[in-house]
């Protein structure tokens, strides 16, 4: 679970990717997964995916993304199986289920390659309010850190003689308790610890803050914007 869950953290790196203006970023997953959407074939997947490698080559991210297809695969089988017993092919179902994990790993790029920082400054360029804007950063933020806490938790009950693989599903469900009551406990102090820290930084006090960074496009994000938007239409004119 550990290899599956650093998958979904943000690391920061020096490559090609991380460089960019974090609203190119956002515009090549919002392609992808647009893709993604429509394909109709195969043919069109394998592009797909081809595009998704070379993406996580550069942003050199390829380990973590693979942790988060690993994620994504138990789901698609079970989307394969579903339709084809449903009654449709098993090539579509094939289809159907590769087209899953194309979705999951184009949204999963943005957020493996952006930071909650740069997140919070596209959201604030699309002049959404403030208050929606934190809080959704901030369970951006705090949604993996949730996850290997919860995962700490469960080895250190295990150590402590916990078997949450033995017994009837209503016996595994009330196994859970330990598992919950301190994860609870700990997300209430850190959100505790989370509202001093807003409080000691006077969040609210002015109804139209500043910011320290403003994004600005410089030569390399317009090239890439212009090639992957060119791209972009040429699949969707040639492809679809």
């Amino acid at each position: 679970m550990y290899f599956i869950a650093n998958g979904f953290i943000y690391r920061k790196s020096n490559s090609i990717i991380h460089k960019l203006d974090p609203r190119v970023k956002l515009l090549i997953s919002i392609q992808l997964f647009t893709l993604a959407l429509l394909v109709s074939n195969l043919y069109n997947l394998a592009i797909i995916f081809i595009a998704i490698s070379i993406f996580s080559l550069l942003g050199k991210i390829t380990k973590r993304l693979l942790r988060t297809m690993i994620f994504a695969t138990g789901f698609s089988a079970l989307i394969l199986i579903i339709n084809y017993f449903a009654g449709y092919s098993l090539i579509y179902s094939i289809q159907i289920a590769l087209r899953f994990i194309a979705i999951v790993c184009s949204t999963s790029l943005f957020f493996l390659v952006t930071s909650p920082d740069e997140l919070e400054y596209v959201l604030r360029w699309f002049r959404l309010p403030r208050d929606l804007v934190f809080a959704f950063v901030t369970s951006v933020r705090f949604v993996p850190v949730i996850l290997m806490d919860t995962l700490q938790i469960i080895d250190a009950q295990k150590s402590r003689g916990l078997e949450l693989e033995k017994g009837n599903p209503i016996i595994r469900i009330k196994k859970f308790i330990p598992i919950l009551v301190p994860l609870i406990i700990n997300e209430v102090i850190r959100s505790g610890e989370l509202a001093e820290a807003m409080e000691s930084r006077g969040y609210g006090i002015s109804k139209n803050p500043t910011s320290l960074y403003s994004l600005k496009l410089i030569n390399q994000d317009l090239i890439v914007m212009f090639i992957t938007s060119i791209s972009f239409i040429s699949i969707i004119f040639f492809g679809y």
